[in-house]
């Protein structure tokens, strides 16, 4: 796929995808949202040489400030229902995918884009970022998962209350609450992105694509996450990494991966 409105520059193993529509806040339209259901979808899948993806937005105003209001505007309830359902699934592709993906936040993150932070796997934020589920200012809701995962991670009164008064979070709050892993001074998120996943890279790849898929079911309705990670658990057992990692504890030396 020819990607229009997204940047993929590759730095020691690691994808850093930057949402590239700065004059509109890096908003999603459809064409950005096909791009990301494509990207972890068809292609990041094949790549064996990217260890992880770090997400961010072109600029330094915005992460993501939203969906392109323009495009709900012909919108009815019909429609309304493939549009959310549609962007779910696409962030659910994001949210299980079995490499660890980061969300560099340089800005604001409201509505789809916060809804897209907290699809990724972790959260760097710089000081100025803002976060936020501001639907209700339009007289709907957030569509994307919003709802759902912003009670994961900061609770369902503290969710209710932003969900419904359309407030914003700071950094410094976001982090207090758990939504967000770090927050660093501006410029610096793409570097202790990296420094993350740089630091997970060293870890065997089979257990940390278990650990996404045990975490992920604890989440899920239709799942047992206990069983999950027995299952997950056992599976790693039967590895040539765990043999490995094992190896070389016992041996005081430094764990070889292979990802097998």
């Amino acid at each position: 796929m020819n990607y229009e409105n997204l940047l993929l520059q590759e730095e020691n193993g690691h994808l850093i995808v930057t949402i590239n529509r700065e004059k509109a806040m890096n908003a999603l339209n459809t064409q950005t949202m096909l791009e990301l259901q494509h990207l972890f979808g068809v292609d990041l899948p094949k790549r064996d040489d990217i260890h992880g993806v770090v997400l961010t937005g072109a600029g330094d105003r915005a992460f993501v400030a939203g969906a392109d209001i323009k495009e709900f505007l012909a919108l009815d309830a019909g429609k309304g229902q493939e549009m959310a359902q549609r962007g779910q699934d696409i962030f659910f592709l994001i949210e299980r995918f079995h490499k660890p993906v980061i969300a560099a936040v340089n800005g604001f993150a409201l509505g789809g884009g916060c809804e897209l932070a907290m699809a990724c796997h972790l959260r760097v934020a710089a000081e100025n970022a803002r976060f936020g589920q501001p639907e209700v200012n339009l007289g709907i809701i957030p569509g994307y998962g919003g709802t759902q995962r912003l009670i994961q991670y900061i609770g369902k009164s503290k969710a209710l209350e932003l969900i419904m008064t359309g407030d914003m979070l700071e950094a410094q709050e976001a982090w207090r609450l758990g939504l967000v892993n770090h927050v660093v001074p501006a410029g610096e998120v793409l570097a202790k992105s990296l420094e993350l996943l740089n630091k997970i890279a060293t870890k065997g790849p089979v257990a940390i694509a278990k650990v996404i898929e045990a975490v992920n079911a604890y989440f899920q309705f239709d799942e047992d996450g206990f069983a999950r990670e027995v299952t997950a658990f056992g599976e790693t057992t039967g590895t040539d990494d765990f043999k490995e990692g094992a190896g070389a504890f016992i041996e005081k030396r430094k764990a070889n991966f292979k990802g097998k």
